[in-house]
């Protein structure tokens, strides 16, 4: 298998489970060496209260063909992620893809109740665990990034900006925080253009993250059978899917027509060429904007 970010050096801020787990492992399977970072450790579990540890991560990483390098870090402790950059810098002397991955909100989150109704605290903190982790860790990595052209910063979020400004996404707090993520990836490409490097909001579809899986009651094998609860279900696709897409931007040498826009793993697989893991390219956002927000009957023909 050709792997076209042999050299490459990126740092995955987030990369316990889900979404940032796989990508960690797309770009190790490209070459990559990863730095792959988040709270839970074998030693200790995050807030979230999960299994999913970042040694698992980085193991999973050097498995696919890359060097995985697992680092605990608060993104919310600035000198935490202060001395990751540093210690990258000591290591590798260079950073050419960084991943704001980090959430961890999932706990806080109220769904689908007025601002009036919202606990505060929990809604704050989830702003900071969204978007000020986001920020601390730029700050901190981009320094190193922008040495030389050709570097990547890709903002994860939960939706396309054509999608966000449309749409009410859930809670004030949520809405907030994913609108200003992508938010993020247009200011920074912005700042980063002088230096020929490159800023990219992405959002998955509907991904069948472990926690996700563990909703429907189902596993990766029989996931399909999630279908029963929700006919929807069947346009999700694997944290692989988007892995991928940051991979395929990672190796662009073109990466730079996409700065500052937003955009779905969905869309980018049609220009890159990359598949899910069964071989599928799902359409997750075009499906809910034009099925299931439609008010449609759940069907995903023409749409993975």
């Amino acid at each position: 298998m050709t792997q076209p970010l042999t050299g490459k050096i990126a740092l995955v801020a987030g990369a316990t489970r889900g979404a940032g787990r796989q990508i960690a492992v797309q770009l190790g399977a490209a070459g990559a060496t990863v730095y792959a970072t988040g709270r839970s450790t074998r030693a200790g579990r995050s807030e979230m209260d999960r299994p999913e540890t970042i040694e698992e991560t980085a193991e999973l990483v050097s498995a696919a063909g890359g060097t995985g390098i697992a680092v605990q870090v608060d993104h919310l402790v600035p000198e935490q992620v202060r001395d990751l950059v540093a210690r990258i810098d000591a290591e590798q002397g260079q950073l050419d893809v960084l991943v704001n991955d980090i959430w961890g909100g999932d706990p806080l989150v109220t769904w689908d109740k007025p601002v009036w109704e919202q606990p505060l605290d929990a809604g704050f903190r989830t702003l900071r665990l969204a978007v000020d982790t986001h920020i601390i860790t730029s700050h901190f990595a981009l320094p190193l990034l922008i040495r030389k052209p050709g570097g990547l910063v890709v903002e994860m979020g939960d939706g396309t900006k054509a999608y966000n400004d449309e749409n009410y996404r859930l809670s004030v707090f949520y809405d907030l925080a994913k609108v200003s993520v992508n938010r993020l990836a247009f200011s920074q490409a912005h700042e980063l253009k002088p230096h020929g490097c490159t800023a990219v909001a992405l959002t998955p579809g509907w991904i069948r993250s472990e926690a996700m899986l563990e909703h429907f009651g189902v596993t990766e094998e029989n996931w399909r059978d999630g279908a029963a609860t929700d006919p929807n279900f069947l346009i999700s696709e694997t944290p692989a899917f988007v892995g991928r897409a940051v991979a395929a931007l990672a190796a662009d040498e073109e990466k730079a027509r996409w700065s500052g826009k937003s955009v779905d793993a969905g869309t980018l697989s049609k220009v890159y060429g990359f598949t899910d893991l069964d071989g599928s390219q799902p359409e997750g956002f075009r499906y809910i904007t034009e099925v299931v927000d439609a008010g449609k009957p759940a069907d995903v023909t023409g749409y993975r």
